[in-house]
């Protein structure tokens, strides 16, 4: 499962992230190397510049989904050539990455600036905080006083892709999913249809699972539902009409596809002939459901929606 999210994530941003068209990325290697990488080919030098793709880069694609800049943050910014200092700066600059994130509205209390590091950068960060390099940094002042987490290469890659995966997935969730509309044109007939389905409630504060820009997907996918499930399988030979349900959450609630059938039927109702009348309105097995799975992945194939999607 995660694994599927994590190219999920990765195609999207790899074909809509980027101002100047598709760039793609790896998780996490790409994005810690244009975060945090520096050569240390030029490490002699007093001053050096960690130089990026201007169009390319990481705080740009930020720029370019935000429409604005992460305070005391640039694209190209000098960095000190001794290890540890430049660790410090970079763990800085991941902490305030973190920071500006949450006071857009991410949930990102369990990602530590750390994990956003390379491997080198962390391992270097571990032993000055484990001590290892206490008498190089007492005079600094910069020894951390919360618990520290020692991970072996192996499992500090696991977590970095993870951390990475959810920074990305949160950046769409306040930079991207605020752009729905939720302006609710009122439908006589639809309004009608729902009123035995319970209101989902968009006040900010009422869920601590989902945003209000999530909760706004949910009454869309619970209009549309309701409102089409009796048109779209009105002929179905597969089980008959599906019945009335309640859309909570984006996971078990859409796995038998159906729900995200009637969304499609609604804006492309030529689809139901050809594909969506064959569907189960009653899936049971792993067989019906895989069956409702290929039928959807087709349909999106046929208007050209797939963007990469398998099986």
């Amino acid at each position: 499962f995660f694994q599927k999210t994590l190219n999920a994530v990765k195609s999207w941003f790899t074909l809509f992230g980027w101002s100047k068209g598709q760039n793609p990325i790896s998780i996490p290697h790409s994005l810690r190397r244009d975060v945090c990488i520096v050569q240390l080919t030029i490490a002699q030098e007093r001053n050096f510049k960690r130089k990026v793709d201007k169009d390319k880069g990481f705080y740009e694609m930020l720029l370019h989904l935000n429409g604005q800049p992460i305070p005391g943050i640039t694209a190209s910014q000098s960095l000190s050539p001794d290890p540890v200092e430049r660790m410090f700066q970079l763990h800085w600059q991941c902490s305030e990455l973190l920071s500006f994130l949450k006071r857009q509205g991410a949930y990102l209390s369990h990602v530590m600036p750390e994990f956003l590091l390379a491997p080198e950068d962390y391992e270097i960060w571990t032993e000055v905080n484990t001590g290892l390099r206490v008498g190089s940094m007492r005079s600094s002042g910069k020894l951390s006083g919360r618990p520290i987490f020692v991970l072996d290469r192996r499992a500090f890659e696991t977590m970095s892709k993870r951390a990475w995966t959810d920074v990305l997935l949160q950046i769409y969730k306040v930079f991207v999913l605020p752009r729905v509309s939720s302006r609710i044109i009122p439908d006589p007939s639809s309004l009608e249809s729902l009123q035995n389905v319970p209101g989902i409630k968009s006040e900010p504060l009422c869920s601590n699972i989902y945003s209000r820009y999530e909760r706004a997907v949910l009454v869309w996918l619970n209009k549309h539902y309701e409102k089409n499930r009796k048109i779209v399988w009105k002929d179905s030979q597969r089980g008959g009409i599906p019945p009335t349900r309640w859309i909570v959450n984006f996971d078990q609630d859409l796995l038998d596809g159906l729900v995200l059938a009637a969304q499609m039927a609604a804006y492309c109702p030529y689809l139901i002939s050809t594909h969506f009348i064959r569907m189960y309105t009653n899936p049971r097995t792993h067989e019906q459901f895989l069956h409702n799975s290929l039928i959807l992945v087709n349909a999106l194939h046929a208007i050209n929606l797939d963007i990469d999607i398998k099986v």
